[in-house]
């Protein structure tokens, strides 16, 4: 396959993974901001939602004071913010139609329509209004790329590459969140440790059940565990549990299934990288990485995700220099 048409492919699924798990990290903060909390607290989810995206000093460039809603429109429709929802969505759609001929029409149309029905959701005022349906939506439209490419895509080295940039996307996205939550919640009432900190017993169900609920995996905790729900055990399910699919050993897992099938005689090195990531996850405890500290653990983890992505760029795609 030609290194264009990969490196294509390669960022479109990239770019719809990052616009749903962005829609994903604000859903998840709009619902802690509703939790009884000082103003302080707030702003500061806010600030290190903006911190982890590593967006916080182009939104102070452009807004003097924090207020949730220029947040909101900033993350969601700023054009010039190259990590907003918009500009993602944008991204996924023009990449698409450079690679028209390695698609089926489905993909193409499902990311043709996803762009061409967000600026009627922006201007209908569902932001403003309701943002957790508008996010419902983005999530939605993702769904039905991934389940559009799985059920209408050969399995070739086209496909291959949509999953290697949608895995390693979600693998740093998953990061992003556990870290931007478990540190966040150090600040909050009665914290005494991100990683075990003993809240107000509701507050503290409904701040947990909220981050579940942002990676799908509310009722996934509730069968694996059924009992109260813990940080200990949220962040067991969404780093080391291989049966939990936006966990970051199932991301890793497809990772490396994927870089396995489109090998050549320049990915040793990055095969081999990918492959003891996974490998320190898959044989990895939870007791361990708090020992460690977890806020280490995850920049350690998405300083080798940035790695792995440099890394695949140079043995498959566009160098990125050159993009």
């Amino acid at each position: 396959m030609l290194s264009r048409t990969a490196d294509h492919l390669f960022w479109m699924a990239r770019y719809i993974e990052r616009a749903e798990n962005t829609a994903r990290m604000l859903d998840v903060n709009v619902s802690t901001s509703m939790l009884p909390q000082s103003a302080e607290a707030a702003e500061a989810g806010w600030r290190a939602m903006l911190g982890i995206s590593e967006l916080q000093a182009a939104f102070d460039a452009r807004h003097p004071y924090l207020a949730a809603m220029d947040v909101l429109d900033f993350m969601v429709r700023d054009p010039d913010n190259p990590s907003s929802i918009y500009c993602c969505l944008r991204a996924a759609r023009e990449n698409a139609r450079a690679v028209r001929g390695s698609l089926t029409t489905e993909v193409w149309e499902t990311h043709n329509d996803t762009w061409l029905e967000l600026p009627k959701q922006l201007a209908g005022g569902l932001l403003e209004r309701d943002p957790q349906q508008f996010f419902e939506w983005v999530k939605f439209r993702s769904h039905l790329s991934r389940g559009v490419t799985i059920g209408t895509m050969l399995k070739d080295e086209a496909y291959y590459f949509i999953r290697l940039g949608t895995f390693l996307e979600r693998a740093d996205n998953t990061a992003r969140l556990l870290d931007v939550k478990f540190h966040g919640a150090a600040t909050l009432p009665g914290a005494a440790d991100p990683g075990r900190a003993t809240f107000d017993q509701h507050f503290d169900f409904y701040y947990w059940a909220a981050i579940l609920r942002s990676v799908s995996a509310f009722e996934i905790y509730r069968k694996a565990y059924r009992n109260v729900i813990t940080p200990s055990r949220v962040a067991e399910l969404l780093i080391l549990r291989d049966d939990m699919p936006r966990s970051l050993v199932a991301c890793m897992n497809e990772v490396c299934d994927n870089l396995a099938r489109v090998r050549n005689a320049r990915s040793r090195e990055t095969e081999r990288r990918a492959g003891l990531l996974r490998a320190e996850l898959q044989f990895g405890r939870t007791e361990d990485i708090f020992a460690r500290d977890l806020h280490a653990f995850l920049t350690a983890f998405l300083e080798r995700v940035s790695d792995l992505g440099e890394r695949i760029s140079e043995d498959f795609l566009v160098p990125l220099a050159a993009g």
